[in-house]
């Protein structure tokens, strides 16, 4: 997400993204808190559709939420606490020493990361966090699964950016030069039916460039296997994902 380089995968169905992504669990959040001494500012970077700024801003008196994405920040959800700002993350006109807080959810990958590092340790005060978390695939059940693994892999394999891999790898291989916090396990978990599991299968970034290089959606091959092994299309499963965090502190 820089500035003249912004790699903009989710413009197009920002309104579908929003609806349809997995929601962040509440206890990700009151961890977050944990980690700072004052709750005053937070910056949420890459807010995307706002799902992070909004959960932080039960915790903190106001977020600064940015994201190059015109399109993403005029379809996020709105709250009194939250400030949007279309903004790179390396470049977000953030007062020095001001924040307590920044979070980056499913974004860190996209970053210039050295320049952004740069600018999360001008704008977080002493013993100011940050916290850094992906999400890869979601599992239901081993049939199901094991669909889903087919159709990350195989048809729309070719059509994921090469920083996916950061994400499959759970973010260990990013580098991050803070002092690093061991954080608590956290999963997603989300009941929907069937339509609502393909609704989110239609905001991979990979089956958007799909479409747009073919001219099909390619879940649409995917329905009849889905609706074999998921059963009553109208039955609510349980979709869990693991959350991968990096965290630390900026020391003094």
């Amino acid at each position: 997400m820089t500035g003249s380089g912004f790699k903009d995968h989710f413009s197009g169905h920002a309104a579908a993204y929003a609806d349809a992504r997995p929601r962040y669990p509440d206890e990700l959040f009151a961890w977050l808190a944990s980690l700072t001494r004052c709750h005053d500012t937070a910056w949420d970077c890459g807010t995307g559709n706002g799902q992070a700024a909004l959960g932080l801003a039960a915790y903190y008196a106001k977020i600064i939420a940015t994201d190059p994405s015109r399109e993403q920040i005029e379809n996020a959800f709105s709250h009194e606490r939250i400030r949007y700002r279309v903004m790179s993350a390396e470049s977000p006109g953030i007062e020095p020493h001001s924040v307590d807080l920044v979070t980056v959810a499913q974004a860190l990958h996209w970053f210039d990361r050295p320049a952004f590092y740069a600018q999360v340790r001008q704008v977080l005060k002493p013993r100011g966090a940050i916290a850094a978390w992906c999400y890869g695939l979601c599992t239901i059940t081993p049939e199901i699964d094991a669909s889903v693994r087919d159709f990350y892999a195989g048809e729309t394999g070719p059509y994921w950016p090469p920083e996916r891999a950061l994400i499959d790898g759970a973010y260990r291989s990013i580098e991050f030069p803070f002092e690093e916090i061991l954080p608590p396990a956290f999963h997603l978990e989300q009941c929907w039916t069937l339509t609502r599991f393909l609704a989110y299968l239609r905001t991979w970034s990979a089956v958007q460039k799909f479409i747009s290089r073919n001219g099909r959606d390619p879940v649409n091959g995917l329905v009849l296997e889905l609706e074999t092994r998921w059963g009553d299309p109208d039955a609510v499963k349980m979709v869990r994902w693991p959350l991968h965090i990096r965290a630390g502190m900026i020391a003094g």
